[in-house]
């Protein structure tokens, strides 16, 4: 098996969204990708789906590798990080996509030397529409820093937050697509319920968020005033925006991103549970 230069531990959901980015945008082949999938019939769609290298163990995958992306289940990377000791050395980029895990688990496994990326993106990576945070750890600098960004930002976009604030990265733009996967949906009962076939309210629900998201980004407006510009006195908009005020709709997505961001921190403590 020839050489690579990327590992990724982990083909679950987040790391094939990754993978698949990296791919897409370029920033890497398929050859140059291993991945570490111990599941057969995972391994298998990875490598007939994508034509993605997959191997079962992370010592073989980190030894053909210079950058390592971790993207384990939180409940499994101590088994990962004890597997990997004696193979983890200088030449590697580490960059840890794990919820809740600090760099320290990296350099307390490996040594303070050890270059550390901790890193939040989210699934929307797939298509090149990721929204990330990373911070630095251990003995990494602003080259690998850059690196990281620079992979990250191949699949979206990516902001350097502290580390401390890695959680709230987690809550807010980590879990975050699920949150709107579920107003796209309840948008689209709105208009079934107003009358509108399924297949099309969908349509136009989805659509609607793209291009409201899209429209926030490229003309860097405050979105209170681009929703102002929809809102018309004694209009359809206001009375819409009304009933959502009157549901708590905003109390509600702000305590979403607190209770996701809250578990994050439980599994950076070790505290068990599931991870959705």
């Amino acid at each position: 098996m020839a050489a690579s230069r990327l590992a990724v531990i982990g083909g679950g959901n987040m790391g094939e969204a990754l993978a698949r980015g990296m791919v897409n945008a370029r920033y890497a082949s398929a050859e140059s990708l291993i991945i570490v999938e111990p599941v057969e019939g995972r391994a298998r769609y990875l490598r007939e789906t994508h034509g993605f290298q997959v191997v079962s163990a992370a010592a073989e995958a980190a030894e053909k590798a210079e950058k390592v992306v971790f993207a384990v289940k939180p409940q499994v990377l101590g088994a990962v990080l004890s597997s990997l000791k004696g193979v983890i050395g200088p030449k590697h980029l580490l960059i840890s996509i794990v919820a809740g895990a600090t760099t320290r688990r990296f350099t307390e496994a490996f040594g303070d030397t050890t270059r550390v990326i901790r890193v939040m993106p989210n699934t929307p990576a797939l298509l090149g529409a990721g929204a990330a945070g990373l911070s630095v750890g251990g003995a990494a600098g602003a080259g690998d820093l850059a690196e990281a960004k620079k992979m990250l930002e191949s699949v979206g976009k990516a902001v350097e937050v502290p580390e401390a604030l890695m959680d709230a990265v987690t809550g807010l733009s980590g879990s975050g697509p699920a949150y709107v996967f579920v107003f796209i949906e309840a948008l689209a009962d709105g208009g079934v319920r107003a009358g509108l076939p399924r297949d099309q309210a969908l349509l136009l629900a989805a659509q609607t968020v793209l291009g409201a998201a899209k429209m926030l980004l490229e003309t860097g407006e405050h979105p209170g005033r681009l929703k102002d510009m929809v809102a018309s006195p004694g209009g359809t908009t206001i009375a819409g925006l009304h009933a959502l005020e009157k549901g708590g709709f905003r109390s509600a997505v702000i305590d979403a991103v607190l209770a996701a961001t809250r578990r994050s921190a439980e599994l950076g403590r070790g505290e068990s549970g599931a991870t959705n």
